[in-house]
């Protein structure tokens, strides 16, 4: 059984050849070279808002977030930096706009890396102090470009060529920083556009080995926001472009991480989340599937590694539409049926969920027993 189930997985999806880069770190976390495509998020609270952002950026590595950045604002943002960093399963980045000071005071306090954004971080001395610092703390540095915040002196190209002005701010950060001999750099080209950002992207990918995060800014709500970012994530990730992505979307940044594990599983660049399949549902619908199926995502990742779990109304799209599912769940006129491969294993009446949940667990122990 166990050998249908690694044929079934390794028939999924191509994977992936992807652009050649440099290797950077965020703590643990691999960015670039050989390294996974990581998922990324951000704390919808500031780094002062210690319990707070600690709750959520343990949600968040619950359902496979990897890398966490958090907004630092002020002195009161940095002073927590320590509280933050210590107590976090993943990597924290200290995100800074506008005061270079900030950054500079991060850098000590325990974080993974620094964000700066180009556009209103200062001139090239303030951005040579930030660098300076990430070098002492030994961490890595990302030079975030964002089309609403652009060097002043860009403004005329961006009216006239929307990418190619994101590929210029970059390219000039990127020409001053490597006179220092500093390379532990991450770099993003973002827009609320997903075609200006596929563009940008793939001119910058073109000329330089660093490794890139991905990301389509001010994407959205959650579902136009989805749209918009698996549109550009998925034209720049097939590319073979992107070590890093973040999905960003308004509200519960939960949901980001349940989106971005879905592409990477898609393109088949990760084969460790587990997935969810479900079916859209109809009049012969026998289960709550929609509300089945997203609380699996949510809770998934932190119990189970990579397994395909299906979540079927009836019996006419049950087992053998969902074959190809490690374990799944389907209704009936008489309650619900579990069933592994394609084969039924139990008949249940009630407590769907709960016994789903149950083989789920019973599965992961035979797939990993230690």
């Amino acid at each position: 059984m166990k050998k249908d189930a690694e044929n079934r997985r390794r028939d999924r999806e191509p994977a992936v050849a992807r652009r050649v880069t440099r290797r950077v770190f965020y703590g643990t976390v691999g960015v670039g070279g050989d390294s996974p495509v990581s998922i990324q998020s951000m704390s919808t609270f500031p780094a002062a808002a210690v319990e707070e952002a600690g709750a959520e950026i343990r949600a968040l590595s619950q359902a496979g977030c990897e890398i966490v950045r958090v907004a630092v604002r002020d002195d009161q943002d940095v002073m927590a930096l320590e509280r933050i960093c210590s107590a976090s399963p993943i990597p924290v980045i200290a995100d800074i706009h506008f005061d270079h000071r900030l950054a500079v005071s991060a850098a000590g306090r325990g974080v993974a890396g620094l964000r700066i954004n180009p556009g209103n971080i200062g001139g090239e001395k303030k951005v040579m102090e930030v660098v300076e610092a990430a070098a002492r703390a030994g961490i890595t540095l990302r030079v975030g470009v964002n089309a609403g915040s652009l060097e002043k002196e860009l403004r005329s190209l961006y009216e006239k060529d929307q990418p190619r002005a994101l590929c210029e701010s970059a390219n000039r950060q990127l020409g001053i920083i490597e006179r220092s001999g500093f390379r532990d750099l991450v770099f993003s080209l973002k827009s609320s556009s997903a075609a200006v950002t596929v563009e940008a992207n793939r001119l910058f990918a073109a000329g330089n080995d660093y490794p890139l995060h991905l990301g389509v800014t001010e994407a959205g709500p959650p579902l136009s926001g989805t749209a918009r970012s698996v549109v550009a994530l998925t034209q720049l990730l097939g590319a073979g472009i992107g070590d890093t992505i973040r999905v960003s979307l308004s509200g519960d940044p939960v949901r980001e991480i349940i989106v971005a594990a879905a592409v990477l599983s898609s393109l088949g660049l990760r084969d460790d989340f587990p997935r969810v399949i479900s079916c859209p549902t109809c009049g012969r619908c026998h289960l709550e599937v929609a509300g089945m199926a997203e609380k699996l995502e949510r809770i998934l990742p932190g119990r189970a590694g990579k397994m395909t779990v299906a979540v079927m109304g009836c019996e006419v799209n049950g087992p053998g539409e969902a074959r190809e599912a490690d374990i799944g769940i389907a209704g009936a006129k008489q309650g619900a049926v579990i069933f592994r491969n394609g084969r039924i294993v139990k008949k249940i009446e009630k407590d769907f969920f709960e016994n789903l949940i149950s083989e789920i667990d019973k599965f992961s122990l035979e797939e990993d027993p230690e």
